[in-house]
């Protein structure tokens, strides 16, 4: 048995998907998820087990408009999607790698890389990629792959969320592109793996989404550079969790089977880094968020970047107030702390008179 092993527990493995490896991006300082998503922990259980539950998933009711958009785009071989795709007229191969339910896995991950290599498809329809994420191989399922534009290849990512006016929803327009990100690394490295070109795959990926409040569909395209520059970090970090686990003392775990207070102490030998943001993109992040309470990271890391590294907000107070003496590190935040709070008092006292 392994160390990860040891530290998962009884339990099965948490295997990944684009949604989870996209969140990895959103916090990449956080050793406690580095270790847990390494190991494979189902932090989601793991969160209930210490009395923190979260609320995670999409609503039934998401869930229900999106499957409706993407069949309706879907139907007669991408007949809509075609169009909205600008591909016109066009005779392009239609090929739906889900239609054989007897598929396993991995025969369907060969029989997209067999297509990608004969070049007899110009559309993909449920195609199957890999990409390795701390040791583990994890199977990533596009909406769409392999759409030849202009002789290189698109990922096209279907999504139910509204584009009004031109605009849509900045954080949402964000998620889809770090998602599609993941799927154009794999497609890279599949070409690669096949000897092709990886740069074949464009950086530019199609979201297509409802325009306004109707089912109409409208294709945007997004370049994913900065988000692939950011998963290729975070992917590398991962992969070398391995000094973090080390370090870690001798029969720490976090098998679901131990009381909670058990799990609890297992998770104070893990250094978090707890953001605001985490709410939405981390299964423990109400755990954390308790954890953190009186901290400066709790504030937002704009805010604990702006203090310097100062910990606590009772530190901040006194270092303001001086009723606590700085360290040299901290002459320069103390300073600053200060004349906030001369100016905030002088504004108060104009306001009283």
């Amino acid at each position: 048995m392994t160390r990860l092993d040891e530290l998962r527990g009884s339990g099965k493995a948490k295997r990944h998907n684009a949604r989870t490896i996209a969140a990895l991006t959103g916090n990449p300082g956080c050793n406690r998820r580095a270790v847990l998503d390494t190991a494979g922990v189902d932090k989601l259980r793991l969160a209930e087990a210490v009395g923190f539950p979260g609320s995670f998933g999409q609503s039934r009711f998401a869930l229900s408009r999106g499957n409706a958009f993407e069949a309706m785009l879907k139907a007669d071989d991408c007949a809509l999607l075609r169009s909205v795709l600008g591909a016109g007229d066009a005779q392009l191969d239609y090929q739906d790698l889900g239609a054989d339910s007897d598929d396993t896995l991995s025969d369907r991950h060969s029989r997209t890389a067999a297509l990608l290599a004969a070049a007899e498809a110009a559309l993909i329809d449920h195609p199957l990629l890999t990409l390795q994420v701390g040791g583990q191989t994890v199977y990533l399922e596009p909406d769409l792959v392999a759409y030849a534009h202009q002789g290189r290849l698109q990922v096209v990512e279907i999504k139910s969320f509204a584009i009004v006016d031109g605009q849509a929803d900045s954080a949402k327009v964000s998620a889809a592109a770090v998602q599609a990100a993941t799927y154009v690394l794999a497609l890279r490295q599949l070409l690669e793996r096949l000897g092709m070109d990886p740069l074949l795959v464009d950086h530019e990926v199609v979201l297509v989404c409802p325009e306004n409040f109707a089912m109409t569909p409208v294709a945007v395209r997004v370049d994913v550079r900065k988000q692939l520059a950011t998963l290729r970090r975070q992917l590398s970090r991962l992969a070398s969790v391995g000094a973090i686990v080390d370090a870690l003392p001798a029969g720490v775990t976090f098998d679901l089977n131990r009381s909670p207070e058990e799990l609890v102490a297992a998770l104070g030998h893990v250094e978090p880094r707890y953001a605001p943001e985490c709410l939405s993109t981390c299964e423990l992040s109400m755990f954390c968020r308790h954890e953190a309470a009186g901290t400066t990271g709790a504030l937002g890391r704009p805010v604990r970047e702006a203090l310097g590294g100062i910990p606590t907000v009772g530190e901040v107070l006194a270092l303001a107030s001086g009723s606590q003496a700085p360290t040299p590190e901290q002459e320069e935040a103390a300073a600053l702390l200060r004349q906030a709070l001369r100016l905030r008092s002088e504004a108060l006292a104009e306001g009283a008179s």
